[in-house]
């Protein structure tokens, strides 16, 4: 299909935003070089958005990343101390004649969040940090074993309690417990009470002196085998002073550790708290209370640590599940992995473990006493009797075989060795950890709560249902009234008057107040972070969501939240296509935030080639005419108005009008059978049905979080999958068992291959580039091989690779850059000092072929290269795939790592093309537009076309309006977000809409 250009026209539809601060010196740019820039001269306003377009491989980039926020991170350096910076590596100055009026720099990418099991949303915007704050303050202790509230007592509290007329205590006996291990021993203990002043003892329920003529029967009670006795400090009863009944539990609680214990003898018996008990005291049933200053269930024998930030931090050993270590998975024996064909028999090698070479001999002594033991061996292993499956997992200690358990106890016993560790791994899965429930926490940080919540049921809510329940939330309404642990301070400091329970009453909410008071400024920071993810579009994300679940563009949408959150002024906020994966509706949102932060006085540079963000810029510089070599030209600066009625720019032909946003193809291709999913209820999804085209291009659209990723990727692929490994006769592969659930699909013979083309990079290291992952290298390598300069050095074909230590650099081992560890600040990469970026050691570099390095050869674009090896048909037409999927403007030798999402997938897709002879193959893509012009779009969808007529079929996952409406057919999911999503919306061909 091709898309004609837009004619220009006058109307823009933009609304006037006005300046957010006065002129300031520009930041000014001069002599840039950097990359592919061509000594371009740039002043970029401060205070403003700025949009930097232009085709995919222009040098936006350049301008933006390494050289703008490059040189405000090498300058912010260059201001700390000399001490400072001897820890600091000295950064690179971007290729610049002058740089000038620069402030300090923060780059927002996709690749800015580090992604691991314990990063989770709430960690990375600080909500967590403000949450366990907030608990730390104003969270009730609830055992977790019996339900009751634990609290803090003091002398002060109770004493208040003790005499208001509701306890009517009539009369009661202070003391503290002591342990008397002996007789010999309890003379000594006993010599040392009486002579500190303590006349009476209660043992076993009567009350002795701890005089003379006691010392008999008391001996006699004591036994050899110790007893604990109940030192009396005082007797009071309900009427005796408040200072006196302080001061009495001041001194138990005091030679009681902190424990004392109240005898009272009530006229309302029935008057019972939780940590009070009814014991016989001279034969009289009295009240026993336990008076403890410690967080302690004597119910249920528990002590409770301190609320202290770090308990309710899994990342911290004090919080942290000791079973799993704060990950909420441990990696246990996978049997789907083990048995990976349960239709096999034994004897047929249904145990995979088993049919190594190294293990062979645990099948074997198996099959020697299986007749003995009556372990079927000839049937299915899915048909074996709960007898026969014991027995090979537990193993059978007569013989001296240990089953499966035993097997991998002993693998377990041996993981100080890499193979055996590599080997055990195969057979083992993260499961959700049985002691924490994936909670992550002990159960005594899960034990302190806030409206009945603990903390990881506050981080297993969406963002948007946290703010409605911090909205609601009190801590006026969430303590349990009369708390004696609670009012303990407020009754310490007020006067000492008690008419009746309303003094007590009063000073326990007063205490509460100031409760109140202090979880109101974390309670205001969590709700602020939480607005800020509404605001970007990320209201449905779960914050206990791990981090490595997100797309690129939710991560890059994470760490714009952080950088709102930080309330900095005057700084260079630079951003990476921070429209990435959202909806139209989302991207109006998105706007209005990045439009904060512009006013809050900072100057925000943005890589992007949204309309709608380009339309809201103050000021647009675009980079071109073309990619690569045939960009790093400044074609356009000024407003958006100016560059719709420009000449010169490529975008303002886009611009021009939204005529592409609303028109779909007259004849839309029909489909030439149909993919049918049943029942897909997996995560948000609503037991949806939906038929999927094939033959065609299908463009799936929604909101974001609406449910289009749980449909594609964790639902449709798994069941592709199985389905055709069914049909082939063939084990599913391990990951589909994490397959979300489905009832049943329909249409699978009608393809013969799915791939499933998402947004995950290509690689982590700087070693993958384009040529390698198109496999082109291989026939390079040999042409260089075969020259005479080769030959004379007797240089091999792994000489020319930078990955085989034969011919890379010693320094940066075939890199070409160093990463250099900034201790607090971003790892930064700089180009090797020895090889100066070449990756090759001076010998291979002598090796020329036709007048060319190995490492020029690395340095060339994709099209040049093609014309260079016109000789190489077999190299030629691996390239070729690279140019029909729009990357003819990339380097060879290219980082990996320095692709956007879309080409790291389209890079995906030419490698499949360049690999593959199938006919009938199922894409599975994830927003391939990411990253591309308006004129990439177009090249891409011509290839989409080329692909669809030569028998394949797509299903993408999109926004852009251009491929929306370059679709046979649209899938719209939705109509909201998470729990208001999951819904088919519209399905059928756009004209029907």
């Amino acid at each position: 299909m091709t898309v004609k250009k837009p004619k220009k026209t006058k109307k823009t539809g933009r609304k006037k935003v006005a300046p957010a601060i006065d002129a300031a010196p520009p930041i000014r740019l001069q002599g840039c070089r950097v990359n592919n820039l061509k000594g371009i001269d740039v002043d970029i306003p401060r205070g403003k958005l700025v949009v930097v377009c232009g085709l995919s491989g222009s040098g936006k980039t350049s301008l933006a990343l390494d050289t703008l926020y490059a040189e405000g991170q090498r300058c912010y350096i260059e201001s700390f101390s000399a001490y400072t910076r001897q820890y600091l590596a000295r950064l690179e100055k971007p290729d610049c004649d002058s740089i000038t009026g620069i402030p300090p720099a923060i780059a927002v990418t996709r690749a800015s969040a580090v992604k691991n099991n314990r990063s989770t949303v709430a960690t990375a915007t600080e909500i967590a940090e403000h949450i366990r704050l907030l608990f730390a303050k104003a969270a009730n202790l609830v055992c977790y074993s019996c339900g009751t509230n634990v609290s803090v007592d003091s002398p002060q509290s109770i004493a208040a309690e003790m005499v208001s007329p509701e306890s009517n205590i009539r009369r009661a006996i202070v003391g503290f417990e002591v342990w008397l291990p002996n007789r010999a021993a309890a003379s000594e203990i006993l010599l040392a009470l009486q002579q500190e002043g303590y006349l009476r003892l209660i043992l076993k329920g009567e009350t002795f002196r701890l005089s003379d003529e006691d010392r008999q029967p008391l001996a006699k009670r004591i036994g050899s085998r110790g007893v604990t006795a109940i030192v009396v400090v005082d007797r009071l009863s309900g009427d005796s002073e408040l200072p006196r009944w302080t001061e009495s539990l001041e001194t138990a609680m005091g030679e009681g550790n902190g424990r004392a214990i109240v005898l009272s003898d009530s006229s309302t018996p029935d008057n019972e708290s939780d940590n009070a008990t009814f014991v016989e005291v001279d034969g009289r049933s009295t009240r026993s209370r336990i008076v403890s200053d410690r967080r302690r269930c004597d119910h249920c024998d528990i002590d409770y640590p301190d609320p202290v930030p770090r308990l309710f931090n899994f990342n911290h050993p004090l919080g942290a599940c000791s079973t799993c270590e704060g990950f909420g998975d441990v990696l246990l024996t996978d049997m789907n992995r083990v048995v990976p064909d349960p239709s096999k028999t034994i004897r047929e090698g249904a145990i995979a473990p088993w049919n190594t070479p190294s293990y062979h001999h645990e099948l074997e002594e198996l099959l020697a006493l299986a007749d003995d033991y009556k372990i079927p061996v000839d049937i299915p292993f899915s048909k074996l009797n709960k007898t026969a499956l014991k027995k090979i997992h537990a193993g059978i200690p007569d013989r001296h075989f240990g089953g499966l358990n035993g097997f991998f106890a002993w693998l377990d016993r041996k993981k100080y060795k890499m193979h055996i560790r590599v080997f055990a791994a195969r057979f083992r899965s993260y499961k959700t950890c049985p002691e924490c429930e994936g909670k992550r926490l002990k159960p005594e940080a899960l034990a302190y709560q806030i409206a009945g919540r603990n903390i990881s049921e506050l981080l297993a809510m969406q963002c948007d249902q946290l703010d409605r329940f911090l909205e609601t939330w009190s801590v006026l309404d969430d303590t349990p009234p009369l708390s004696s642990g609670q009012a303990a301070s407020a009754v310490h400091e007020a006067p000492v008057s008690y008419t009746g329970s309303s003094a007590l009453e009063t000073l326990a909410r007063t205490d509460r107040q100031r409760q109140s008071s202090i979880a109101k400024e974390p309670t205001r920071q969590v709700r602020d972070r939480l607005r800020f993810l509404d605001a970007v579009g990320l209201s449905y994300l779960q914050l206990n969501r791990t981090l490595r679940t997100l797309s690129g563009g939710e991560t890059q949408r994470i760490a714009l939240t952080s950088a709102l959150g930080s309330t900095l002024v005057g700084m260079l906020y630079v951003l990476d296509e921070p429209t990435a994966g959202l909806h139209r509706d989302d991207v109006t949102n998105l706007i209005r935030t990045i439009l904060q932060l512009r006013d809050r006085g900072n100057t925000v540079v943005a890589v992007e080639h949204n309309a709608q963000l380009v339309a809201a810029a103050d000021h647009v510089i675009e980079i071109g005419p073309g990619a690569g070599a045939g960009g790093g030209e400044l074609t356009f600066e000024g407003t958006p108005e100016a560059m719709i009625q420009s000449e010169d720019s490529l975008t303002g032909e886009y611009l021009a009008d939204d005529s592409l946003e609303h028109t779909y193809k007259a004849k839309p291709r029909k489909p030439t059978s149909l993919l049918k999913l049943k029942g897909a209820s997996g995560h948000n999804l609503k037991n949806i049905d939906v038929d999927f085209p094939l033959g065609s291009l299908c463009v799936v659209t929604g909101r974001s979080g609406s449910g289009k990723s749980t449909l594609i990727h964790d639902t449709l692929f798994g069941a592709v999958t199985i389905g055709l490994a069914n049909r082939r006769g063939d084990v599913p592969p391990a990951d589909t068992a994490n397959t979300l659930p489905f009832n049943s699909l329909q249409g699978v013979d009608k393809i013969e291959d799915c791939l499933l083309v998402d947004q995950s990079p290509i690689s982590r290291s700087p070693r993958s580039c384009p040529v390698t992952f198109a496999k082109a290298f291989d026939e390079i390598r040999k042409a260089f091989a075969d020259t005479v300069d080769a030959r004379i050095r007797n240089f091999k074909p792994g000489h020319f690779s930078f990955n085989s230590a034969a011919g890379q650099c010693a320094t940066c081992e075939g890199a070409g850059v160093q990463t250099v560890d900034m201790q607090f600040l971003a790892d930064v990469s700089m180009r090797c000092p020895e090889c100066k970026g070449r990756r090759y050691r001076d010998e291979v570099l002598q090796v020329r072929y036709r007048d060319r390095t190995i490492a020029d050869v690395l340095e060339m674009s994709v099209r040049d290269a093609y014309q260079f090896f016109r000789t190489m048909p077999k190299a030629q037409a691996r390239l070729k795939r690279l140019i029909d999927v729009g990357l003819d403007y990339v380097t060879l030798g290219q980082p990996a790592t320095t692709l956007s999402s879309g080409e790291a997938q389209r890079l995906k897709l030419a490698a499949f093309l360049a690999g593959s002879t199938k006919k009938r193959t199922l894409f599975l893509m994830d927003e391939p537009t990411t990253g591309l012009h308006f004129a990439d779009i177009e090249r891409l969808i011509g290839c989409f076309d080329a692909l669809i007529a030569d028998g394949h079929s797509l299903i993408v996952i999109e926004h852009h309006p251009m491929l929306v409406a370059a679709a046979d057919w649209i899938i719209d999911i939705g109509p909201g977000a998470a729990d208001a999503g999951g819904q088919v919306v519209f399905s059928g061909p756009p004209t029907s809409r």
